[in-house]
């Protein structure tokens, strides 16, 4: 009579013997063929999460790279410009079309580390002179894009 250990043991070895060849594998052990099968499954994750990320970065880069954002205040109006690559003269290109359009930096926040990004309040310093807020964010961003053009 055959033991139930001697079974189990016999099925185990075929259930193995199995997995061997179905994942091509030579190892020894179930473990190293189940961590193989996984390290390949982990290697195809990561190349999806970079091919993945690669896409979205040219993605951003091919989209309007400065998105401005312009909203009324009592007295003038607060622009925020973003841009993912940090170019030397955007600040000033900003400030000088705020000079444009005879707006007073009140109060501004830079940020030129890695990335490029401004929020200004301005304020109109000829009360008769009032813009809106489409006027300036129309200003700004085609002052960012004809200086991005001279760039190139």
């Amino acid at each position: 009579m055959v033991s139930r250990e001697h079974k189990r043991g016999s099925s185990l070895r075929e259930k193995f013997h199995l997995l061997r060849s179905i994942t091509n594998s030579h190892a020894e052990s179930e473990t190293s063929i189940t961590s193989s099968k996984y390290i390949k499954k982990l290697k195809q994750k990561v190349e999806k999460i970079n091919n993945e990320t690669t896409s979205e970065q040219s993605f951003r880069e091919s989209s309007d790279p400065t998105p401005t954002i312009v909203e009324t205040l009592e007295k003038g109006f607060m622009v925020k410009v973003t841009s993912v690559k940090n170019e030397a003269g955007m600040l000033v290109c900003v400030l000088e079309t705020f000079e444009d359009l005879r707006l007073d930096v009140v109060e501004a926040r830079v940020s030129c580390t890695d990335t490029f990004s401004l929020h200004a309040i301005g304020s109109s310093n000829n009360d008769g002179d009032i813009k809106d807020a489409e006027a300036v964010k129309q200003a700004v961003t085609e002052a960012i894009r004809t200086w991005s053009d001279s760039q190139a």
